[in-house]
């Protein structure tokens, strides 16, 4: 166990660590989506690799990764955001409901451009309009959830004084 002021928040820095790489390898699709189809299919097996490495983490990792740590009710869900939108919401030492909620989500998109952009590497959905139109819809709401997980990770640092972006890459953060 960790001594000291700060607290182990993801069991060990592999969590942040395949956190870091996902983003990555999301940033690296989505700009040779058209242009460099190879490695535009290589990346997002390697997406769907690291994806499952976080729902087995999710299941079977440290207390804070766990599931069951961080997935709320809707309704302590949009308690809690309309509280931090107040400026006055509780502070977690894991993720709070809203980053929870935001887990979740990202979860399902990824996992939902990762299917359609198979789909449209077999025959049976190649050049299947409605499978690209999908694929680039959920790439689109995902841009749009990481905007909104970017703002909020903005929000909780001002409203708690701390730094989440250290606490998501280290693994650490304030026991207080």
């Amino acid at each position: 166990m960790f001594a000291g002021p700060y607290t182990f928040i993801c069991g060990r820095n592999g969590v942040a660590a395949e956190s870091l790489f996902s983003r990555s390898l999301f940033a690296f699709s989505f700009l040779t989506g058209d242009e460099w189809k190879q490695a535009h299919i290589l990346s997002g097996y390697a997406i769907v690799g690291l994806l499952l490495v976080r729902i087995i983490w999710g299941f079977v990792g440290s207390h804070h990764a766990r599931f069951s740590n961080f997935i709320y009710d809707p309704i302590t869900t949009l308690g809690f955001m309309r509280d931090s939108l107040a400026m006055r919401a509780k502070r977690y030492i894991g993720h709070n409901p809203a980053g929870g909620a935001m887990v979740f989500a990202l979860l399902v998109a990824i996992s939902g451009i990762a299917t359609t952009g198979y789909m449209m590497t077999t025959d049976a959905y190649w050049g299947v309009e409605w499978v690209e139109e999908a694929h680039e819809l959920l790439v689109n709401v995902t841009l749009g959830l990481v905007g909104l997980h970017i703002a909020g990770v903005i929000l909780a640092s001002i409203e708690h004084k701390e730094n989440l972006v250290r606490a998501m890459i280290t693994g650490r953060k304030r026991a207080d």
